[in-house]
């Protein structure tokens, strides 16, 4: 069903049909790239599915874009209107959700057959078979996987080229890349039982034979190895983002007296908040919770933490830290804490969405990935980009366990120490850089020159 007529007159703007995976850490850039595509005159149709139809409404409603559902499949052991990861049961069901959305290929089809002349496709990299439906019907497909250059660049050649070689190596043993020998990696930046299975290799692939991949970062993030991609390997890769600017801030969302945190955030203006939030797929364990709340208790800096659906709160801790620390389990509108003055450093699961709006708001990050591309995230953050400091694990390790000690070091570092003042000098420059790239500069002019070259000339 569509919220608009499906047989709206294109004209002479470009058509663009965008389709992402169904979990909000990729639906939400994706809306944010609709946006951007609409800003620059182009027609869009958004394909979702029926349950996550109202959250992908609520950003498009004030836009010509066309919504259209697709159905879901059944598949078993998926609850019935379960349609995003972020509502399975159980993590143990991710890789069946994963895979049962080629069942979506006969309705994606129709529906392709059904609007006006589509110039080109956007479809998430997990949507890897929409590029058969893409040859099938002549429609150049562009593949988004909502992270940066540096992943595609370190995929490509360790789980493409050289498969099996994270499965072969051990846990402590450095690989390199061979054009990036500085850069020293370990099994433990990786999940090789999910990188290196067969339905993410067939992703990478797909994505590699599309007519192009978008990515969610802008020249001045990581120019190296944007060029190395785009003059050694292909398809090219459009750098269009920090999608998050895109998407203004909404000026009033819902009462002061709605959003406690928000008035809590307001009795702290004249002080520095850590914000801590680690996104809504991560599983902190309740050991590992446990050392949190001794850093952040003895650290003595001023926190907002939301915690997952998945941890207890405790009334003790709560009531220790009353004043200075408060500790949240709703849902919050994470770049509007990001952008309150007085938010001077995140401690973050360094997912790339999460990092570019940090950037954006120009806060420091302290880096705690736990999973997917979080790792190599984390070394864009601390190591490239130079706007964040890491965690300390009891073993060195990316994956490590964290104690309250370190944690607590590491906090202070961050807020008051010298380390701390060197970071969030360097993210108020990037901070800039980035929103002039989607302001005029450089992710503009790619927005612009993508557009043109795919509706002039349909794609070259």
């Amino acid at each position: 069903m569509s919220s608009k007529s499906d047989t709206h007159d294109v004209g002479s703007s470009p058509h663009v049909v965008l389709f992402p995976f169904m979990a909000k850490g990729h639906t939400i850039p994706t809306i944010q790239l609709a946006l951007l595509f609409l800003r620059h005159g182009a027609q869009v149709t958004f394909l979702t599915t029926p349950a996550n139809r109202a959250f992908i409404f609520e950003s498009l409603s004030n836009t010509t874009a066309n919504i259209v559902d697709l159905p879901f499949p059944n598949v078993p052991g998926i609850p019935a209107g379960v349609e995003s990861t972020d509502k399975l049961p159980s993590r143990s069901l991710l890789l069946p959700f994963l895979t049962s959305t080629p069942l979506m290929q006969a309705d994606f089809e129709r529906v392709l057959k059904e609007l006006p002349t589509i110039n080109f496709m956007v479809t998430d990299l997990f949507l890897g078979w929409t590029l058969d439906a893409a040859f099938k019907l002549g429609i150049p497909r562009l593949s988004f996987g909502g992270w940066n250059v540096f992943t595609t660049v370190i995929y490509d050649d360790l789980v493409l080229k050289r498969q099996g070689l994270l499965l072969e190596t051990k846990s402590n043993e450095i690989v390199v890349h061979p054009n990036f020998p500085s850069i020293k990696l370990t099994t433990n930046h990786f999940e090789p039982h999910l990188v290196c299975s067969q339905f993410f290799v067939d992703q990478l692939d797909a994505a590699l034979k599309s007519n192009g991949t978008i990515v969610n970062s802008c020249s001045e993030l990581e120019p190296r190895f944007l060029e190395f991609w785009n003059k050694e390997r292909k398809p090219k890769a459009w750098c269009l983002g920090p999608l998050c600017l895109a998407e203004p801030l909404p000026r009033k969302l819902v009462s002061q007296e709605e959003q406690p945190w928000m008035k809590w955030l307001e009795t702290k203006k004249e002080t520095a908040v850590l914000y801590v939030a680690f996104g809504s797929q991560a599983e902190v364990t309740k050991e590992q919770s446990e050392e949190i709340k001794i850093g952040l208790e003895n650290s003595r800096v001023n926190f907002l933490w939301v915690v997952g659906n998945n941890e207890e709160l405790d009334e003790g801790f709560v009531e220790r830290v009353k004043g200075r620390g408060i500790v949240v389990k709703d849902w919050v509108d994470q770049r509007r804490i990001l952008r309150h003055e007085s938010v001077k450093g995140f401690m973050s699961h360094c997912g790339w969405n999460s990092v570019t709006e940090s950037i954006c708001a120009k806060v420091p990050i302290l880096a705690w990935p736990m999973g997917a591309d979080q790792p190599l995230n984390a070394i864009i953050v601390v190591d490239e980009i130079k706007i964040g400091l890491m965690v300390e694990t009891c073993d060195g390790s990316m994956r490590g366990f964290v104690k309250g000690e370190g944690l607590e070091r590491t906090v202070r570092e961050l807020m008051e120490g010298e380390m701390g003042k060197t970071v969030r000098k360097r993210v108020e420059e990037v901070g800039e850089l980035a929103m002039k790239a989607v302001e005029g500069g450089s992710s503009w002019m790619n927005m612009s020159e993508l557009i043109h070259q795919t509706h002039v000339s349909k794609y070259t």
